[in-house]
């Protein structure tokens, strides 16, 4: 099995890898932002291993990344501070691997992220608070209900606000 440090490696990026660069990691992270905040409603969106998770969020919590409150995880200054990191890797994501189901725009001029989630029209990187997800399709998909109500306009950090729809509906 891999070692999670870069022994001998004395760079920033290595160090950043031992806490973002395990598998999950920036899933569990992004979806921090796009206002996941409990324990189970990363099970449910990401079907991931509970025990993995538990690691994973102990890890980002020990990090600095995530702190945990009252009702669940939440970024710390530092985890927020990833964001444009994070829309540069979605952005290369879309350019050569898969199209984005989102659009990134800056809640004060409603004009889509550049790169570097740069506005180009004010030419600045708004902080994640200011920053509208956009889903670019409505339909199809995952079917948990954190999943479903992502597909709603928002603001990144927004914590989630979901109800699962009844078993007993007529």
């Amino acid at each position: 099995m891999l070692g999670k440090d870069y022994e001998g490696q004395e760079c920033a990026l290595a160090s950043t890898l031992e806490v973002l660069g395990e598998r999950w990691t920036l899933l569990i992270v992004r979806d921090a932002f796009f206002g996941v905040r409990r324990y189970s409603d990363w099970v449910a969106r990401l079907d991931i291993p509970r025990a993995v998770l538990s690691e994973r969020l102990r890890g980002l919590v020990a990090s600095g990344i995530l702190e945990r409150g009252a009702d669940g995880y939440d970024l710390t200054e530092a985890g927020a501070e990833l964001w444009p990191a994070l829309h540069a890797l979605i952005g290369w994501g879309h350019r050569h691997r898969r199209p984005s189901t989102n659009s990134y725009r800056h809640a004060a001029c409603d004009t889509e992220l550049g790169p570097g989630a740069t506005c180009p029209a004010c030419g600045v990187v708004p902080p994640a608070r200011d920053v509208l997800v956009v889903p670019r399709a409505t339909g199809g998909g995952r079917t948990d209900p954190v999943s479903i109500a992502m597909r709603a306009p928002r603001r990144l950090l927004e914590p989630i606000d979901y109800r699962a729809p009844s078993r007993f509906a007529a």
